[in-house]
């Protein structure tokens, strides 16, 4: 007779759940609510999904302390694995959504704002992101994917226009392939190992993978066609464009951010200990990746005719240059990625809101998409202070020095040389030299054009003063980066070193 199995809730350490268990009963507490009490004006639901995102936030920060104290921590049945990466990533996530959630106080009324559910999912959404990078389990990254992506879903189709409902269908149909090659790639590599824990994956491969590596080709072939997808990296990108412009501006540089975060965390707890095991042709399709990401999307930017698209292939293009970092490897190039993604959070949540806060909802005759450059044409002269904010965004996009995005790019392109990687150096560089091109392009077009007929109507349009706010904390950030580098720096290598990454 079997003996039953006694588990305390101390060797549980079910306060590993506490930051994703905030959002979950934040997003309950908002369905209940609406339960009780229809009706209630978006502005409620915007303090309400706030106060549950700082509480979480300070949990978060909380665990941070305890993580320099203590090193990892980890409950659930070792599930749950709070070490340095996930701090950061949590951080990240939580304080890009604190940013973005104030976004739904416009001063037009776009009804998926008046929806309690779209609050409700957009807390799940942050949940399952904060499952994904919370442990190093194949199951519950894929849960927490699935959380998430679901969520998402939903909130790009309550946008409710024709190119938001294709959006969505486009991103379901894409996220439904991509987490059919997570599992498949996750199932090779219980199969060969014996476990869906990836360090306990790393000391079974680290010692025989030769052993197994037509195996392992499969499993990596299938997680890099997965995580290419939730990436955008060349050439699974191509459902990107066609969301972002698809969905809100705002929404459209949300998804821009953080999801992509938590998506770079997965890959670095998988793809590193590969890496450093020594499995060559790895590194070499890492090598083809990142730089075919980077340059293909810049090409595919220069020629397009709208700034929210353009947007979104620059989105790749930064996506391929955090990829570089993946693959270079070192204490050095993770800690430069967080600080990278950090400061390109305020630089593009700024010129997504600069695109959000002058949204048309009918567009002009013979106007093909929302945000032509034309419609940017003379800013200068009628709104001047618009027109220099979304330069100073353009300009730190470029990677011009002193704007925020700049300190990201040399010290990304500094690790890449220290590591090894001369010639990836050489080519980011070149890269950013190249995006510099379709950043301009827009500057010119606001400074240096005279401004078209029709057009006017629409700038700053939604500008309430939240989303001024909003705007003005992102270009202080942007602006100011210079001066928080180095004390930044230093903590995220803090965190990413204990991590032993």
């Amino acid at each position: 007779m079997l003996e039953p199995i006694n588990v305390s809730l101390a060797s549980l350490n079910i306060t590993t759940l506490a930051p994703m268990l905030i959002a979950i009963v934040g997003a309950l507490t908002i369905l209940c609510i609406d339960l009780i009490k229809g009706g209630l004006h978006k502005s409620f639901y915007v303090m309400v999904s706030s106060l549950f995102l700082l509480l979480d936030l300070g949990v978060v920060v909380d665990f941070g302390n305890i993580f320099l104290k203590n090193g990892p921590v980890s409950g659930m049945f070792d599930m749950m694995l709070i070490d340095g990466l996930a701090i950061m990533g949590q951080i990240i996530i939580v304080a890009g959504s604190m940013l973005f959630i104030p976004l739904a106080l416009t001063s037009k009324r776009f009804h998926e704002y008046n929806y309690p559910e779209y609050f409700a999912l957009f807390l799940f959404m942050i949940a399952g992101f904060q499952f994904m990078v919370s442990t190093d389990n194949l199951i519950l990254i894929f849960v927490g994917l699935e959380t998430a992506s679901l969520a998402l879903y939903a909130l790009i189709a309550l946008h409710n226009r024709s190119k938001s409902f294709e959006a969505a269908v486009k991103y379901f149909t894409m996220g439904a392939l991509a987490a059919g090659f997570f599992a498949f790639g996750s199932m090779i590599l219980y199969a060969i190992s014996g476990s869906i824990e990836i360090n306990q994956i790393a000391s079974v491969l680290a010692g025989d993978h030769y052993a197994n590596i037509g195996y392992v080709l499969v499993a990596v072939s299938f997680m890099l066609a997965a995580f290419g997808f939730k990436l955008s990296m060349v050439p699974f990108h191509t459902w990107t464009p066609d969301v972002y412009e698809g969905s809100s501006a705002a929404l459209a540089g949300y998804m821009s951010i953080v999801p992509k975060i938590a998506g770079f965390i997965v890959a670095m707890r998988l793809f590193e200990f590969l890496v450093h095991s020594g499995v060559v042709w790895l590194q070499v399709i890492l090598y083809i990746v990142v730089v075919v990401t980077m340059t293909a999307s810049n090409i595919w930017a220069m020629v397009q005719t709208d700034v929210k698209r353009m947007l979104a292939y620059s989105s790749i293009s930064h996506a391929g240059f955090v990829m570089a970092a993946i693959l270079i490897g070192t204490t050095q190039s993770n800690a430069a990625l967080f600080m990278y993604w950090a400061l390109f959070s305020f630089t593009n949540l700024g010129a997504f809101t600069m695109l959000w806060v002058s949204r048309q909802k009918n567009l002009l005759a013979g106007q093909s998409s929302d945000h032509p450059f034309e419609k940017f044409s003379g800013l200068i002269k009628t709104m001047p202070m618009a027109a220099i904010l979304m330069g100073l965004f353009m300009l730190s996009l470029a990677g011009i020095p002193p704007f925020g995005l700049f300190w990201g790019k040399i010290y990304i392109i500094a690790s890449a040389v220290t590591g090894g990687y001369t010639v990836l150096a050489l080519i980011m560089a070149l890269n950013s030299a190249l995006a510099a091109y379709y950043y301009l392009k827009l500057i010119v077009f606001m400074f240096m054009k005279e401004p078209v007929v029709g057009y006017e109507k629409y700038y700053l349009i939604n500008a309430s003063i939240t989303l001024k706010t909003i705007i003005g904390i992102a270009a202080i950030g942007t602006i100011f980066a210079v001066f928080a580098v180095n004390p930044l720096l230093k903590v995220i290598t803090l965190f990413v070193y204990n991590s032993g990454y």
